[in-house]
């Protein structure tokens, strides 16, 4: 179920007090043996019976092998819960995968790959590549389009031209010089915000990710940036706050939504990771999105929510550090 549906659900039936929290010891209580981590982990995948994840097959059958515990009989292939999972290939226990997922899901500003490898005992190069994987799966969990009241608004991630060292410095301004943008958008009733790296700033970007992720007739409040002019003409209501000049709430057009997402962003960026490379940027991204998005709801939901996302998605090593930079945070 899409998450803004999912909170509509609980807002019928739940208030903000009612929200059921699950500490790490409960959590972990829960999964006594890796029998039970697994179990818990295939009864989400397959809620409605058990299938082939190659060929969708329902002929399967237990099987004898040491960690592939189930047969195919159309393919005649063994496979498990990992299996077209961005798991497959993990030679990690279930419970060490839950327990990562329970610290990256329930952490406001992110989880250090050498803190994780500490918590859940395994090497730092394996948490790193555990946590993006994990960060994959929370890749586009806002997927439909915003309507009523929307913010948008930019930040610019990345270090100062004037702490870098000599050698990476571009020497070419100070501001933005050396940082990558991404774009923010809020809708206000859902409290749902989606983050976009984008390349440049330009009116005709920001238009289009409007458009790409806003509805029609929508009302849409931005600040003062010369690169929202001409909202109107795509079907938006368009309303501004002049940050220019010291302006920030007009009425119902404000940004707020939006800037109180980015300083938990950058709190996470300067206390937490230290660093975002480009190549690995919209990854983060989509990790606090995903956490902001999914804050209302219980805890065991919110696991349960990341699980699904593991699942027809694959992710391999090679691919997530080739090109340059590719090995950096």
């Amino acid at each position: 179920m899409e998450i803004r549906n999912l909170l509509a659900v609980y807002s019928m039936t739940k208030s903000k007090k009612d929200r059921k929290r699950v500490s790490l010891y409960e959590f972990m209580d829960k999964f006594q043996t890796e029998q039970d981590a697994m179990e818990y982990i295939e009864s989400i995948r397959w809620a409605n019976g058990r299938v082939c994840p190659r060929c969708n097959a329902r002929e399967t059958s237990r099987a004898s092998h040491k960690t592939m515990p189930y047969w195919c009989k159309p393919c005649r292939k063994y496979f498990s819960v990992k299996t077209g999972s961005l798991m497959e290939e993990s030679r990690l226990p279930y419970k060490k995968w839950l327990m990562a997922i329970y610290l990256l899901s329930t952490s406001l500003k992110g989880v250090a790959s050498t803190k994780l490898g500490n918590d859940i005992a395994v090497r730092q190069p394996t948490a790193w590549f555990m946590a993006h994987r994990i960060r994959t799966a929370w890749a586009n969990n806002a997927s439909q389009l915003f309507g009523c009241e929307v913010e948008v608004d930019e930040t610019y991630i990345g270090g100062k031209e004037k702490n870098k060292h000599k050698d990476q410095k571009l020497n070419a301004g100070r501001g933005t010089v050396g940082k990558t943008a991404v774009v923010g958008i809020k809708e206000r009733d859902s409290k749902q915000i989606k983050s976009i790296k984008v390349a440049d700033t330009k009116a005709i970007t920001l238009h289009q990710i409007v458009c790409d992720a806003v509805a029609d007739g929508s009302t849409v409040y931005t600040d003062d940036a010369t690169a929202y002019e001409g909202l109107e003409k795509q079907g938006y209501t368009h309303e501004t706050v002049k940050h220019s000049v010291g302006e920030y709430v007009k009425g119902q057009a404000h940004i707020n939504g939006t800037e109180s997402f980015w300083s938990c962003l950058k709190r996470g960026y300067y206390g937490i990771y230290h660093k975002m490379s480009p190549k690995h940027l919209q990854k983060y991204v989509d990790e606090f999105s995903a956490r902001q998005n999914v804050r209302a709801l219980d805890t065991m939901v919110q696991i349960d929510c990341t699980i699904r996302g593991l699942f027809n998605k694959r992710l391999k090593y090679a691919d997530l550090i080739s090109g340059p930079d590719g090995r950096l945070h």
